[in-house]
């Protein structure tokens, strides 16, 4: 069992069940072994606690400040593929394929995140949110109307008072105005890097988008596409570009299949010595901050993490918003050094969480994002047996989503995916003996190759397998993926414990 040193190999769940992870039949049974993150101030719980500042990372613009590279951490806007900074490939290889994993871009905060009396509004007025639904078979011969949610709230409605922000016109969360224009310029970067290979026109044999049931995914993905293909859509008042989604019981993507292994894993990494630590390093700081907002004290879902401080700050200073003050009291604001102080927690938080805990880490999103890495490699597989003539696969995700991903590859230096947060992975071929693959078994005249991406720069893992991800061994590469959730991800449902 590869397990067997490096991660426990027994989940104990509620009623007395247990998980033993599979013994793996992997010829390496090193690729997929825990590595520890790279140190730096985000895994020293003492410089997040007593540090000042942020250490270069942005949170308060989309853009980053003049003289301040574009490969900088900003939390509003993150660095992605973008032309000035792509690093080019050798002459001699042959992008094949590229899979495309990246959070939403900017937003409101979700409801559950807003403080209890909030002292601004938001205004949504100049975005509408378009949820409709129309005939795709061309027999029928008109199309819907094109409506948009117009959120508005009558004087005459009296539980009005109950909304944080009763006067705001937007819906909680959603893609704001600067969250369109940031994912429409995402999607002109990644066309302009790629168009080579996407062609000049929309081609849904060869072009494929995925969203999850989380709408804001959604919203994400029309303007990026857009951002792509410009004038170069299919013509037409019909729906005419499909987005994947999986039914949201099983979705593998922003995931919500059931998995109980991964969250007792995340619950035991919560409940450890180091999270109670660095809540009680913080109480201090929760206290000024409570005062402020109005936020309960008791409330757990405020004060087991700083996830819901990190939200309600930063989507106000991405927008440019000032930071709260007291409805009741005026005077008595959250500092800025107060929400830097939040940022770095956040960074640590997630560090902690889904890198810097122990070999738990990686064991919790094995589990819960196996499927998805699953179907990547079967993606990669299509492409490089001939079956698949796929050419671009795009899946707009979250937070969640990437972080997970980030654990599995084992990010050499993990932060907080901010919005737009990007991951990219390349096949590339080069003519010669190659890789053995394809159901014949007949050997192919290509070696294959795979090049991944993180914020637009070439990945680099505290594992050795994958080291700097410049140019893998494709076969390596899905080793690796073999490796942690089985071929086909057949071994992700007795990890999770679940009962199919």
């Amino acid at each position: 069992m590869f397990f067997s040193r490096h991660i426990l190999p027994l989940i104990l769940l509620g009623g007395g069940k247990s998980i033993v992870f599979p013994a793996n039949a992997a010829s390496n049974a090193t690729h997929g072994v825990w590595h520890p993150p790279k140190a730096s101030w985000i895994t020293d719980l003492a410089q997040v606690v007593n540090g000042t500042g942020v250490h270069g990372f942005i949170f308060n613009s989309s853009i980053n400040p003049k003289g301040v590279n574009y490969g900088t951490y900003n939390w509003c806007n993150m660095p992605h593929v973008r032309k000035d900074t792509y690093p080019e490939a050798s002459g001699d290889l042959q992008l094949e394929y590229i899979e495309v994993i990246h959070r939403h871009h900017k937003r409101t905060p979700y409801a559950s995140n807003q403080f209890p009396h909030e002292d601004i509004s938001w205004d949504c007025s100049d975005i509408g949110l378009s949820i409709t639904s129309s005939p795709l078979l061309p027999d029928f011969s008109f199309p819907a109307a094109a409506t948009y949610w117009n959120i508005s709230i009558p004087p005459s409605q009296p539980f009005a008072a109950l909304l944080p922000s009763p006067n705001s016109t937007c819906a909680f969360p959603q893609i704001t105005h600067g969250g369109f224009l940031d994912s429409y310029q995402h999607g002109v970067d990644l066309a302009t890097v790629y168009r080579s290979l996407l062609g000049r026109g929309y081609s849904p044999e060869k072009i494929k988008f995925r969203a999850t049931n989380n709408i804001i995914t959604s919203q994400v993905a029309g303007a990026l596409i857009r951002g792509m293909f410009r004038g170069r859509l299919p013509a037409g008042d019909r729906p005419n570009i499909p987005l994947q989604i999986q039914p949201p019981q099983i979705d593998s993507l922003e995931p919500t299949y059931p998995c109980p292994s991964s969250a007792a894993l995340t619950s035991s990494i919560r409940s450890s010595a180091e999270w109670q630590d660095h809540l009680a390093a913080s109480s201090a700081l929760y206290n000024s901050l409570d005062a402020v907002s109005g936020v309960d004290p008791n409330d757990e879902g405020w004060h087991s993490s700083w996830d819901r401080y990190y939200d309600a700050l930063s989507a106000r200073q991405c927008h440019e918003k000032p930071l709260p003050c007291s409805p009741s009291d005026p005077a008595n604001c959250i500092l800025q050094t107060q929400a830097d102080t939040v940022y770095r927690l956040g960074q640590w938080e997630y560090s902690f969480q889904y890198r810097g805990s122990g070999p738990q880490t990686l064991q919790a999103t094995q589990a819960s994002f196996g499927v998805w890495i699953s179907e990547l490699a079967a993606h990669l597989r299509s492409k490089m047996s001939g079956e698949s003539e796929v050419v671009y696969f795009h899946n707009v995700a979250h937070d969640g989503s990437v972080s997970r991903l980030l654990s599995i590859l084992q990010l050499e230096k993990m932060v907080w995916p901010g919005m737009g947060a990007e991951v990219v992975f390349e096949l590339y071929s080069r003519r010669g003996s190659g890789n053995h693959h394809g159901s014949s078994g007949a050997r192919s005249t290509k070696k294959w190759y795979i090049r991944i991406l993180w914020s637009g720069m070439i990945l680099r893992s505290s594992n050795s397998t994958l080291g700097e991800a410049e140019m893998l061994d494709a076969d390596i590469f899905l080793n690796y993926i073999d490796e942690l959730a089985g071929p086909g991800a057949n071994q992700v449902v007795d990890m999770c414990g679940t009962e199919v």
